[in-house]
């Protein structure tokens, strides 16, 4: 997996110490399918995720991973969950912590592939049968399922 070369800059300046990142999750939905893709560096089943860039907008973020990692163009139609990721420990010690926000997205155009190798396959997986997706994952798909408009927000009470 590509790290972003700002996150590269800030670790020769902060060591492995936990960073806070913004993420984003592309729940990419066509007809009663969602795009899903198996993670190369895990193995796991998930929607299209990534990080966004300093000063992109979260909502070009979704749509740029979706074309860089999936080669589908899609729209992001609104803004489903905010939610924070338990922090990750990557294996050469790298810490972060993530704040994913989660969209509901269209697919527009493209056969999804693997564009740049962070995911091993792609495909179009029935909605109805999300067994194989882990609970965190499947939560952010039925977040962007959910019909209210307003966003689905964990924690805050």
């Amino acid at each position: 997996m590509a790290t972003p070369d700002f996150i590269l800059e800030l670790r020769r300046q902060v060591g492995t110490i936990p960073l806070s990142l913004v993420g984003v999750t592309a729940v990419i939905l066509r007809g009663d399918e969602v795009l899903l893709g198996r993670r190369s560096d895990n193995g796991a089943l998930t929607p299209i995720t990534g990080i966004v860039d300093p000063g992109e907008e979260p909502a070009d973020a979704a749509r740029r991973e979706a074309l860089e990692e999936a080669g589908v163009v899609i729209r992001v139609d609104r803004l489903a969950s905010v939610s924070t990721v338990p922090r990750i420990t990557y294996a050469n010690g790298d810490q972060a912590d993530y704040l994913d926000l989660t969209f509901r997205c269209s697919w527009v155009e493209g056969d999804p592939y693997p564009a740049d190798g962070e995911m091993t396959d792609l495909a179009w997986h029935s909605l109805a049968d999300l067994s194989a997706v882990a609970a965190e994952h499947r939560t952010r798909i039925e977040s962007a399922l959910d019909d209210t408009l307003a966003a689905r927000f964990i924690g805050g009470s």
